[in-house]
């Protein structure tokens, strides 16, 4: 690894430059993992299952359990019914 000094060169260094495809890849991976967490921690903390949001929900605990494990790219309004819905949160979602 040659002069890398901070997160952002270390993605060029594996992945590339933002646009290339490998680092396209890559961040949709990040992002889906990061959501999956995120609809993890909520739902415990609300103290229920994946088949219970499911059920709230009108979706299957499989698909939950994808997005968890952040193997499922989820609409922004699939997620905002899962938190908003199932779970009784409040979504916000900002640009910078």
């Amino acid at each position: 690894m040659k002069n890398i000094t901070n997160f952002e060169d270390l993605l060029v260094e594996k992945y590339g430059k933002k646009g290339s495809p490998k680092r396209d890849k890559f961040d949709a991976d990040s992002l889906a993992f990061r959501l999956g967490e995120m609809l993890k921690e909520a739902r415990k903390n609300a103290k229920i299952t994946q088949e219970q949001l499911a059920e709230r929900t009108g979706t299957k605990k499989s698909y939950i359990s994808r997005i968890e494990k952040g193997q499922s790219d989820i609409q922004i309004s699939t997620y905002y019914k899962l938190i908003e819905i199932g779970l009784g949160k409040h979504l916000n979602i900002s640009i910078g």
